[in-house]
């Protein structure tokens, strides 16, 4: 049966009645908050207010940014242990589809995505039909340089520099997101069935002979897994541990850094570097923390300045205008 339209019939707004039914109602309820009755506060901006909060964050910014970069131009590489980094420019570790690249089931060592990773790996997730391990673009461009230091003698002899690679990870990481897959059986037996990703020259199994270090809690593979935020980064590579407090880790001399070199950036136009440094209460040096501080300080202090020279002058003006009247 047609009925007939009436715009009277409608309640608020909605659709029309049927006869006989219950009135509907999109009103909201008689609440303080559905009616927006909350008490609210609002600031009320004066010049009384602005200028001294703009004064204080700049005497308060800018002598704890010279602080943070005075301290940080002090590390120097003469006392304390001694980090080895390498550093790699204009790679993009984090590009969006990059980031997701990975297997973090995988990586904690889960039988099931061992060996059906997840889809997010793909173009890296299978080969030669065979799961990858670990699988996803950012284990597949995993750094593999060697870097090897050694100190030049008296007699141009090469002193080796004992590098550390163990306790370069963070303890979350390789206790708790990284593991290798359960079981007693060799490495070797537990990754069976799956092959290394495309770019490796050895598998996983095969990244070091101590057990401790190898397979996914690989402490290598662990820094290269944590994506660095902007194109130009460094991430730790060894540990050169200071002996005794009589002399220090690395004493002045000539040095010999040996590289071999297998990972290539003239495809993506990057630079390879290594960097010593030593550290201190605000970790390795970087002064980027120190010039933010003295920026947004110096910025505050300026635009306080150019706002009280602003109402001096046109209060300076109202004033004159209300004796003229």
């Amino acid at each position: 049966m047609a009925m007939n339209y009436n715009a009277k019939d409608e309640v608020d707004g909605g659709p029309p009645c049927p006869p006989g039914g219950t009135a509907k109602t999109r009103r909201p309820d008689n609440t303080a908050f559905k009616q927006q009755r909350l008490p609210a506060w609002q600031p009320i901006l004066t010049a009384g207010t602005v200028l001294p909060t703009f004064f204080i964050i700049g005497l308060i910014f800018i002598p704890i940014g010279i602080g943070i970069f005075v301290t940080s131009n002090n590390i120097r590489e003469i006392e304390g242990n001694v980090f080895m980094y390498y550093g790699l420019s204009n790679f993009y570790q984090n590009h969006r589809r990059y980031v997701k690249s990975r297997d973090d089931g995988q990586l904690n060592g889960d039988p099931s995505a061992l060996l059906n990773p997840s889809k997010e790996c793909e173009p890296y997730r299978r080969n030669e039909d065979k799961p990858i391990a670990p699988c996803g673009a950012i284990a597949n461009s995993m750094f593999n340089d060697t870097l090897e230091l050694f100190q030049v003698g008296n007699a141009s002899d090469l002193m080796p520099i004992t590098l550390k690679k163990k306790g370069i990870a963070w303890w979350t990481d390789k206790n708790v997101k990284f593991r290798n897959p359960p079981g007693t059986d060799p490495l070797e037996e537990r990754f069976k069935g799956t092959t290394k990703p495309v770019n490796w020259v050895k598998p996983v199994y095969m990244l070091d002979s101590d057990e401790d270090n190898n397979g996914f809690i690989n402490e290598d593979f662990i820094v290269w897994m944590r994506t660095a935020a902007l194109p130009t980064f460094r991430k730790l590579y060894r540990l050169i541990e200071r002996k005794n407090d009589l002399h220090p880790t690395l004493p002045a001399g000539r040095y010999y850094l040996n590289i071999t070199y297998n990972y290539p950036v003239h495809s993506f136009d990057g630079r390879k570097r290594m960097i010593l440094s030593t550290i201190s209460w605000m970790g390795g040096k970087n002064p980027f923390l120190g010039i933010a501080y003295i920026t947004i300080g110096s910025i505050s202090f300026l635009l306080g300045v150019v706002l009280l020279v602003i109402n001096h002058k046109y209060r300076n003006s109202s004033n004159t205008a209300d004796i003229t009247i």
